[in-house]
């Protein structure tokens, strides 16, 4: 079976998301790793996430876990569930977000403020399969069901639960 790198995709501690979503995203993780997968996410330095909350809940399934960070140096914040550090050199904003989303064959995004609305505008542009979870509120909230613009090449597909974004996830990207 091969490997799929699965990017999960979200808001920052400091867009200030409930416990419910953080839940999500840590089910998310740990459903990735137990289907074999990869979890790829965007390893902060000074915070934490729901991408990390995707990592940690890959680790209480021996998952495996890239997390792709900023800057320079693989000091990150929640070293304990990072199995790969990918250190970019590049600042947030567009740079390290190519680099995370490119990582991956499909992204799923949990909220997210204007971080995760560039990583599924890099992914729509380089036509990597996107599920958004609902419910959850920001970006992925908003996009879930749309084309992200006219050209409709790729939608960004809803999910309700994180098994229903995973098994969509896992579907799209094989």
């Amino acid at each position: 079976m091969t490997k799929l790198h699965i990017g999960v995709m979200g808001s920052a501690a400091d867009l200030k998301y409930t416990k419910e979503v953080e839940q999500i995203a840590e089910r998310i993780g740990e459903l990735i790793a137990e289907k074999g997968h990869i979890t790829v996410y965007g390893a902060e330095k000074d915070t934490d996430s729901l991408s990390t909350a995707a990592a940690r809940g890959a680790k209480k399934n021996d998952g495996l876990t890239v997390g792709v960070t900023y800057g320079k140096g693989k000091d990150i914040y929640d070293k304990d569930v990072t199995d790969v550090v990918v250190v970019t050199g590049m600042e947030r904003g567009g740079a390290r977000e190519f680099v995370l989303v490119n990582t991956c064959d499909v992204v799923i995004a949990v909220s997210g403020g204007s971080g995760t609305l560039t990583e599924l505008a890099i992914a729509y542009q380089m036509n990597i399969p996107m599920v958004a979870v609902t419910g959850t509120g920001g970006w992925s909230e908003k996009l879930a069901d749309q084309f992200i613009d006219g050209r409709e090449r790729l939608k960004v597909e809803a999910a309700s639960t994180p098994e229903e974004a995973v098994d969509k996830a896992i579907k799209l990207a094989t």
